[in-house]
C-alpha cells in the first residue's frame, strides 16, 4: 500500500484529489493538509511514501517546502501538483528534490500512476512540461553533465537513455522495448555508473550533450539513426 499526505489550499481541488486516489486500491490517503507548515508536520508524522504537494501555499510554498525536507533527509517523494509550468518554476522544484510535477489539467488521468511512480524512486513529468525541464536543464546546468563516452554504452542502455531522456519513466520505457520493469531499472543503473550520473536529470542532460536526443521547441524525440 502507498501512502500518501495531500495539501493544497483549495478544497474542492483537495477533495477530488482524495477521491481520486480513494478509487485506487494500492494507495491510502493518510494526511490531508492546506498550507506548507501542516505539510511539514504531516510528514514528520505520518512519514508517507509521497507528499502530493501545491506549488502555491498561503504561507511557504512549495520549493521552500521541498528544501526543507531536503535538509531534514525525510524519505518521502515529493511529487508537485500545480497549474504551473513555466521552466523555472519546474527546474527549481525538480532542482529541490521533487520527484515530479503533474499539471492540475491532467491530474484525474495521471494522478494515481505518477503518485506510484514517485513512491518507486522514478521521476514523473507531465508530457507538457517534460521537454521544457529538459531544454531548460540544458540551458541552465549543461556544465554539471557528467562526461562519459557514448561508446561506454551498449546498444539497449543507448535505447533506454533515450527514453529517460524524452522523460519516460521505468515503467513506460518497459512496455516501449517490450522488457520488463525489473530489466530497464538494471539498465538505468548501469547508465548511471557508467556516466557518473546521480539522477535521471544528470542523465538526460548527457544524452542530449552527447545528441544522442533532440530535445526542444519543435523537436521530435531521438535524433534518427
Amino acid at each position: 500500500m502507498i501512502t500518501v499526505v495531500v495539501v493544497d489550499d483549495h478544497p474542492v481541488v483537495r477533495a477530488g484529489i482524495c477521491k481520486v486516489l480513494d478509487a485506487a486500491a494500492d494507495i491510502l490517503v493518510v494526511g490531508v493538509g492546506e498550507n506548507g507548515t501542516e505539510a511539514l508536520r504531516l510528514v514528520e508524522r505520518h512519514d508517507p511514501d509521497v507528499l502530493l504537494l501545491d506549488t502555491r501555499l498561503p504561507d511557504l510554498n512549495g520549493s521552500q517546502v521541498a528544501q526543507r525536507l531536503a535538509e531534514r533527509a525525510a524519505r518521502s517523494a515529493v511529487l508537485v501538483l500545480t497549474a504551473y509550468k513555466d521552466e523555472r518554476t519546474v527546474f527549481g522544484l525538480l532542482e529541490r528534490g521533487a520527484a515530479g510535477y503533474v499539471l492540475k489539467d491532467e491530474a484525474l488521468e495521471h494522478l494515481a500512476e505518477a503518485v506510484r511512480a514517485a513512491a518507486s524512486g522514478e521521476t514523473w513529468l507531465s508530457p507538457a512540461v517534460a521537454s521544457r525541464v529538459v531544454a531548460r536543464a540544458v540551458e541552465d546546468e549543461v556544465s554539471r553533465a557528467p562526461r562519459g563516452s557514448p561508446f561506454s554504452l551498449t546498444p539497449r542502455e543507448t535505447e533506454v537513455l533515450k527514453l529517460l531522456a524524452r522523460g519516460l519513466d521505468n515503467a513506460t520505457i518497459a512496455d516501449c522495448l517490450t522488457v520488463t520493469k525489473r530489466t530497464v531499472q538494471n539498465h538505468v543503473s548501469r547508465i548511471y555508473a557508467k556516466l557518473g550520473a546521480a539522477s535521471r536529470t544528470q542523465a538526460a542532460l548527457w544524452a542530449i550533450e552527447n545528441g544522442l536526443v533532440n530535445v526542444g521547441p519543435g523537436a521530435g524525440g531521438d535524433d534518427e539513426s
